[in-house]
């Protein structure tokens, strides 16, 4: 029965109030995508993250830096892999091409641009969902204008203030209303939850950043190559 109201009351909806209904649902299908999406690669970096740390580990305290950036690629989506790897391969390139060369500077240098790259591409399509959050009550807002000026246009046509000749009306200025709030409020709540993972995988490459300069001032200052 609600099926069949739904339907009468986008029948009898204008083509300002259909267009402002349909862009919410594009913007609500825009948003569970981009949530479905951001979800399983934050997932996926956080998993193989934990899987890539152990082995990283055993071979940096072994001195085998080859063997952890070859490691990396098996966990492209790991935010710390993309991180350890590029400090790696600047320190293997360094002590290479220019062995008497400082590379712990270089290093550093290293894992902050990849930390930046990494979290530019973490935060993609993020600023769809601010935005979405931000203009889908407006957007509804602006259905419920229309609607209300449909329901002013029927009680002129009628001369009459009755519900029948307002209710189509405020029908649809309601029902834009309610979708408007329905596409913004789980827009802003995917924001946040994501905007939230990201300073903390930004926090862990930081931290890890860190710990791998550390690693290598350590083994210079005891004259390890």
């Amino acid at each position: 029965m609600m099926g069949g109201s739904v339907l009468e009351i986008w029948n009898q909806m204008g083509f300002l109030a259909k267009s402002v209904a349909l862009s919410l649902i594009l913007m609500s299908i825009y948003s569970m995508g981009l949530f479905i999406e951001r979800f399983l690669l934050f997932r996926a970096a956080k998993k193989q993250s934990i899987d890539y740390l152990p082995v990283a580990t055993k071979a940096l305290r072994d001195g085998n830096y080859k063997m952890a950036v070859e490691a990396a690629k098996r966990f492209n989506k790991s935010h710390l892999a993309k991180v350890l790897a590029a400090g790696l391969q600047q320190f293997l390139f360094e002590k290479e091409e220019q062995p008497t060369h400082d590379a712990v500077e270089s290093v550093r240098l290293a894992v902050e641009r990849a930390a930046a790259l990494t979290t530019a591409e973490m935060k993609r399509g993020l600023g769809g969902l601010a935005t979405i959050g931000a203009t889908a009550p407006f957007v509804g807002l602006f259905g419920t204008v229309v609607g209300i000026i449909n329901a002013f246009t029927g009680m002129a046509a009628t001369g009459s203030g009755g519900i029948g000749a307002v209710s189509a009306g405020i029908a649809e200025a309601l029902i834009t209303t309610a979708v408007g709030l329905a596409v913004a409020i789980p827009a802003v709540w995917m924001f946040n939850y994501f905007q939230g993972q990201v300073e903390f995988f930004g926090i862990e490459m930081a931290n890890s950043s860190s710990e791998l300069v550390d690693f290598f001032l350590k083994r210079q200052s005891h004259g390890a190559k």
